[in-house]
């Protein structure tokens, strides 16, 4: 699914200060720990490749000058803004941020120019140690565009420079430091979320050495954490604490609406508020984690093995593709992998890769390129595997089609495919997400041609959209299916890409003026809830 792409993710390490080494990195002093950001900024690499960077803070001894935090961000990859194939520049990089915290950061621009300006972590400089602080962020405010009004309505002699609410988030912790207030960063978290609509996780950490780590109130956003006697750190996934050396045990998914701060020592894990409800994003188990990682006690690999037994499930009822020999399961790698496998198992027919992925087709900067010619360098049909088979292709969403139908077109030309039935591991997305995915309008996706909100395809819409497409034929998964498969209560996921019900007042806004923009042929229903 290369149509759509996540905003980015954020990590963040703290070595307690006085204390013995880690037994998780022996080898790491107190000021060396921030070594170990770019090794967990790629293993959440996955939410974002167009930016990179990180912040360190290290304390300075009486009087003498010199910057309390160090940040180093560029566009890139980890590996590109690390330098980390040239040992030397790779260890000029690292020792320019040294400390024993850092927080870190990957992007992919829902919001914003790509340009290094836009990278992050944010740095504030300030004399007032505790003025002075630099923040990363995950998600989207969906009342960013407010905020950005009455901030430079409040005065006239404000001005922002970058079409970004990551640059709003930073004046609004400003905001809450001026003056001669001391507040506490709880006390800080909890003055700005009353004021913030949207998705967010974020990482802050200050010249005094103060760190914070918060999870939005819904818990739209994943955060994990992890801490033993020496050793703090926290990740969008879990998987980065995990290869850092932390046992599965000691993880854990930071709750909606909570924080954790980490000063002389201690580690604080508090409410900056009570929500009557969660809305965790579907599309984290279906797409955007690392299969590797576990996200609020799911794991990511069982949830879309689960997916693929749903398929399977409502393929078993239909009885419409044959499941003879000549019949095989193909996933569109890499992360329909999963579902596909475990879908070919309850069919009892072959899972093979018929695809195969250019994983060293990088990013392209040829201008003009459009979404056909990278679908097309982007995966290989394999002509041994696909010749004279019913195939069915599993792919994880379908967002404008436009993949989907160059890989139908080389699996039939190339693979000389005998039948193609394409089998989606999602329900049809039929809106917008204003929460931090970069998602195409309404006009542009695929689905809203044939569905509305709430609506559920039938078998004629089924036929309509596979002939669209030129496959034999098309199935989505129904919305039910989802929360059954993740493990939550349909009302503990956000599913507004599926639904065109959002769980924030400005995100149901933005999608009211969507519709009233763009038009909407479908009639409107309200969606049956499952538990």
């Amino acid at each position: 699914m290369s149509e759509i792409h996540h905003e980015c993710g954020v990590a963040a390490i703290y070595h307690f200060n006085n204390r013995k080494p880690s037994p998780l990195c022996p080898e790491q002093g107190p000021s060396e720990v921030a070594r170990l950001m770019p090794r967990m900024l790629l293993d959440i690499q996955n939410r974002g490749q167009l930016a990179a960077g990180m912040s360190a803070y290290e304390p300075r001894n009486g009087d003498t000058p010199g910057r309390l935090l160090h940040t180093h961000r560029d566009v890139g990859t980890v590996s590109e803004v690390f330098r980390l194939s040239h040992r030397a520049k790779s260890e000029a990089v690292i020792r320019s941020c040294l400390g024993r915290a850092a927080i870190g950061h990957v992007r992919y621009a829902t919001c914003g120019a790509e340009d290094v300006d836009y990278a992050q972590p944010f740095e504030r400089q300030h004399i007032q140690k505790h003025k002075s602080f630099c923040f990363a962020f995950n998600g989207q405010l969906s009342n960013h565009i407010q905020l950005r009004d009455e901030l430079l309505e409040s005065n006239e002699d404000y001005h922002l420079t970058l079409d970004s609410d990551t640059e709003i988030i930073m004046y609004e912790i400003g905001r809450e430091l001026s003056g001669d207030r001391r507040p506490k960063l709880i006390e800080v978290m909890r003055s700005i979320s009353k004021r913030f609509d949207g998705a967010y996780s974020l990482a802050f950490l200050n010249a005094n050495g103060e760190m914070l780590i918060a999870r939005d109130p819904l818990g739209i956003k994943p955060m994990c954490y992890a801490h033993d006697e020496s050793l703090f750190a926290a990740a969008s996934e879990s998987v980065a604490l995990l290869n850092l050396g932390f046992a599965s045990e000691q993880i854990q998914s930071l709750e909606p609406g909570a924080a954790i701060t980490v000063s002389e020592g201690k580690v604080l894990v508090e409410r900056y508020c009570e929500p009557d409800r969660r809305a965790h994003c579907f599309f984290e188990w279906i797409y955007f984690a690392n299969v590797a990682s576990t996200l609020d006690n799911r794991s990511v690999y069982l949830s879309r093995t689960n997916l693929g037994t749903e398929l399977a499930r409502i393929e078993l009822e239909k009885k419409q593709v044959p499941l003879d020999n000549n019949t095989i399961v193909v996933p569109v790698p890499d992360t329909s992998k999963a579902a596909a496998d475990a879908m070919a198992y309850a069919l009892g027919v072959p899972s093979r890769e018929g695809l195969i992925r250019n994983r060293y087709s990088g990013r392209t900067f040829i201008e003009g390129e459009g979404r056909r010619k990278k679908a097309e360098t982007k995966y290989t049909p394999l002509r041994e595997v696909l010749e004279g088979k019913r195939v069915f292709l599993v792919e994880d969403s379908i967002v404008r089609s436009t993949t989907m139908k160059v890989l139908i077109e080389r699996l039939y030309d190339i693979g000389k495919a005998r039948e193609i039935h394409v089998r989606v591991a999602c329900p049809p997305i039929i809106a917008p997400c204003f929460y931090g995915i970069d998602m195409p309008t309404i006009k542009e996706l695929f689905a809203t041609e044939y569905l509305g909100q709430g609506d559920e395809a039938d078998e004629e819409i089924y036929a309509q959209m596979a002939k669209k497409l030129k496959c034999d034929s098309l199935r989505y998964l129904p919305i039910a299916a989802v929360a059954r498969s993740i493990g939550f209560p349909t009302k503990s996921l956000c599913q507004a890409c599926i639904t065109g019900h959002y769980p924030t007042p400005f995100g149901q806004e933005l999608y009211d003026i969507e519709v009233t923009k763009n038009g909407s042929s479908r009639k409107k229903c309200e969606p049956a809830l499952t538990e």
